[in-house]
């Protein structure tokens, strides 16, 4: 396991990106609560979520050429920075009267653009300032933030937002703004990588933005090994999403206390945390494709319990048990990928990537929903179960997915590993 002990600059962007996305923990459970008391509709609360990940998932594709073409400091602090303009003045407005439903949902529009802008140049900017041997514990670092956030996020929002409405807000701004002062300190040069030849003499303007967009998108359809590994993200998580959707609505409506339910969400994240704390290790000593294809099926064996037993305690056992190894899994394949893409392409590659994964999510909460309507709650899980088991064939019958080695084996350069797989 390759230490990042004293490592400047990617401590400075792992300490900005947890502040900032702990406060967008915060502000996202203050939303619908918001919404809520601001117009009295479930439904219009919900949109505020959605027109976030509809900002997000529009600028994922552009952003991704911009990051591949400019300097990534600067455009990640220039996301920071409208995070903080934006999510200060929504808590401006709630302290000194209340905003209209309209400024709710160009706050969070602006937030998922910042977000769409800031995410493939940040893991971009992780290749540049870590080594090769340094890249998967950078990664499974970075997997234990989001589960840091997500344990702490919900209970902060709500504290802040008993205290007074505009709180969770006014943090959340204050996140970005930490963030952007962090990334200001940078030492790492993170320009665009040059250009090969066949780029150097793109078309200009409009078209060029076509041209670009096209490349990091041929590159992911005729790799194999990112073909497949596309297909499996996007799927994998509709249902295992899917599945846990079903598994939690499921207690809401056997009347299981709101509390206790909240309990599956602290299993989540502290099993993510310690799954991300070991995950280095894990790494090192495993062949990556084995172990993606673990990870794979691991939430298969938990149908039957979850299924027979709707209990709060059961619901997270098995939501830990499949947590505490994605860690590993998610850090070691994002590490291979990572390194096995041209460094020109690094952030065109990782928004297709990312478009595809997110894309299909808000269909989850709709098919978890639905499957409780129409089915039973035992066959509901199994139901999910099952779209689990084939989604998990995706990446077991790869060959380019399987024969991942070690990271002490991976090839030493982008054109060696296309030529592998």
């Amino acid at each position: 396991m390759t230490s990042l002990r004293g490592h400047h600059d990617f401590r400075l962007l792992w300490i900005g990106q947890t502040v900032s996305q702990l406060g967008a923990s915060v502000s996202s459970f203050a939303f619908p609560l918001l919404g809520y008391a601001l117009t009295g509709s479930t439904l219009l609360a919900s949109t505020i979520g959605a027109v976030h990940l509809l900002g997000l998932v529009l600028t994922l594709l552009p952003a991704g050429v911009l990051a591949d073409r400019v300097d990534k400091r600067r455009l990640m602090r220039g996301a920071l920075l409208a995070g903080t303009l934006s999510y200060a003045s929504l808590a401006v407005a709630l302290a000194v009267g209340g905003p209209h439903l309209a400024h709710l949902l160009a706050v969070a529009f602006v937030g998922g653009v910042a977000a769409g802008l800031f995410d493939p140049a940040e893991s971009a900017a992780v290749r540049q300032v870590v080594t090769r041997e340094q890249l998967s514990t950078a990664l499974s670092l970075n997997q234990a933030r989001q589960h840091v956030a997500s344990l702490t996020g919900g209970p902060l929002g709500g504290l802040l937002y008993g205290l007074t409405r505009w709180a969770p807000f006014l943090a959340d701004a204050a996140s970005y703004a930490l963030a952007w002062l962090l990334l200001g300190r940078l030492r790492t040069d993170l320009g665009p990588a040059s250009r090969p030849a066949d780029e150097a003499d793109a078309p200009a303007g409009l078209r060029a933005l076509r041209h670009e967009l096209a490349q990091g998108l041929v590159f992911v359809w005729r790799h194999p090994f990112m073909r497949v590994l596309t297909l499996w993200s996007a799927s994998a998580n509709l249902a295992i999403n899917t599945l846990f959707g079903v598994a939690v609505l499921r207690l809401v409506t056997l009347g299981v206390h709101p509390f206790r339910i909240g309990l599956v969400e602290t299993a989540a994240g502290l099993a993510g945390i310690v799954g991300a704390v070991l995950a280095p290790r894990i790494i090192e000593r495993t062949p990556t494709g084995a172990l993606t294809v673990l990870i794979a099926w691991t939430p298969v064996p938990l149908l039957v319990p979850m299924a027979l037993w709707p209990h709060p305690a059961v619901v997270g056992a098995g939501v830990a048990l499949v947590l505490l190894p994605n860690a590993a899994g998610n850090a070691g394949i994002g590490a291979y990928r990572t390194l096995i893409t041209p460094e020109h392409l690094l952030a065109r590659v990782q928004s297709a990537m990312q478009l595809a994964s997110m894309s299909v999510m808000p269909l989850s909460p709709l098919l978890a929903g639905l499957l409780l309507e129409v089915l039973p709650g035992t066959v509901a899980v199994l139901a999910t179960g099952l779209v689990c088991a084939l989604s998990a064939l995706v990446p077991t019958l790869s060959r380019t997915v399987r024969n991942v080695p070690r990271p002490d084996q991976w090839p030493t350069s982008p054109e060696v590993a296309t030529v592998a797989t």
